[in-house]
């Protein structure tokens, strides 16, 4: 059992009424950049495998955890590092527009759309900028490519982890398709390791800002 959570968070901008780097304590709430996601889940985990040795002194299996950075930028350096490295695995920069005349396009895709008719969608767009304005042309060039991955429900760890959250938190679960493109998706790119999910203990709103 791997957890796998990174460490790195996007550019601190204005709007913090606080110091963000210096994680103060108010009201039962820690306030900084990753409190909520991942930097807060990486702690979780911590103590998560803190009491699975102290309930199961005897368990049998490996649990290991990791904390990589990289993730901001696609996590080539990063996890998908970590896969290429580990043999027991086996069984760019944050997304912005200059205010210049080159831009980042950031286009997310579900698994059910495919990547010809996304390519396709942005060439349809550029297309129609050069049919209807004068002096408009463009140079594109497609700098990454992450399909996106999707666990079955039927997985083990999505069963497990629904049982748990039922269990413990008296809720049942929602299973969504995260906008995140994550680091997940080197675990099934290079390890074909498709017992994998995304989880965290923040809100997904939150993340990404003060």
């Amino acid at each position: 059992m791997h957890f796998n959570s990174h460490h790195n968070v996007v550019e601190v901008d204005t709007g913090w009424a606080r110091d963000p780097f210096c994680a103060e304590v108010e009201d039962g709430k820690i306030y900084g950049p990753g409190s909520c996601y991942m930097k807060g889940d990486l702690a979780a985990s911590l103590i998560a495998a803190e009491a699975l040795i102290e309930e199961h002194p005897d368990f049998a299996g490996a649990t290991e955890i990791s904390a990589t950075a990289d993730e901001k930028s696609r996590g080539y350096g990063g996890v998908a590092y970590l896969a290429e490295q580990a043999d027991d695995y086996t069984g760019l920069r944050t997304h912005c527009v200059p205010d210049s005349c080159r831009i980042v396009i950031d286009r997310r895709f579900l698994v059910e759309e495919d990547v010809k008719d996304v390519r396709n969608e942005v060439v349809a767009l550029l297309d129609n900028l050069k049919a209807t304005r004068d002096r408009f042309d463009d140079d594109l060039r497609e700098m990454n490519l992450v399909l996106p991955s999707m666990t079955d429900k039927s997985a083990p760890v999505v069963e497990t982890i629904h049982a748990v959250i039922s269990d413990v938190l008296g809720i049942e679960p929602t299973y969504v398709a995260s906008p995140g493109s994550y680091d997940q998706k080197h675990i099934g790119r290079i390890s074909k390791l498709r017992n994998c999910i995304a989880y965290w203990s923040g809100e997904l709103e939150l993340a990404h800002k003060p």
